[in-house]
């Protein structure tokens, strides 16, 4: 097997690593889903707090994107 590029390893780590309750197996997959997306929302459109951007429309996009996967994330922990 091949090393993963540290982005992925970020994601994978967040899959495996998440707390879920050890009765509910749909709560389980969907709490370690929703921790692998917002690992992956880190690591493909950094948070404004932690990298701002100078560019507006850039921004505006990047920032749209990343509240659309945090959005899944959510949706998964919550329904």
């Amino acid at each position: 097997m091949t090393e993963l590029s540290p982005a992925a390893k970020a994601v994978d780590d967040a899959f495996w690593t998440t707390v879920y309750d050890k009765f509910d197996i749909y709560s389980q997959r969907r709490a370690r889903l929703a921790a692998a997306l917002r690992a992956a929302a880190d690591q493909v459109v950094s948070s404004d707090a932690d990298e701002p951007r100078n560019y507006l429309p850039m921004a505006m996009e990047c920032q749209r994107i990343r509240a659309e996967i945090l959005a899944i994330a959510t949706e998964l922990e919550t329904k």
